[in-house]
């Protein structure tokens, strides 16, 4: 099953954050299991369309800002948690592990 592995941060992170994450891609990248990883361009740079509107900006009280993702494939949900607790910012509670439901998902 395909888990994306969402990410947040609400300041910049130096160095030892870029290995850490460098790392993990290289792992799962060597166990098949990733399908790809991003890193998000700054909030400042956001679009958003609220009723129709182009409107500048991240949603207004979001708190912290999604910076990165994984997309991966895992045979389970804790497989999935495992990789996501190995970033820096899991230490902080900001990382967020959800179940890709598919296509069809996006019927509402």
């Amino acid at each position: 099953m395909k888990y994306l592995i969402l990410i947040y941060r609400d300041q910049p992170t130096g160095e030892p954050c870029h290995e850490a994450h460098a790392a993990l891609t290289s792992d799962l990248a060597v166990g098949g299991e990733l399908i790809v990883a991003e890193t998000l361009a700054d909030p400042s740079q956001t679009k958003r369309v609220d009723a129709g509107t182009v409107v500048d900006g991240p949603l207004p009280g979001a708190g912290v800002q999604p910076a990165a993702f994984y997309l991966v494939e895992c045979e389970t949900l804790d497989c999935a948690i495992r990789h996501a607790a190995r970033t820096p910012e899991a230490a902080a509670g900001r990382v967020e592990v959800r179940p890709v439901l598919g296509r069809g998902g996006l019927e509402m």
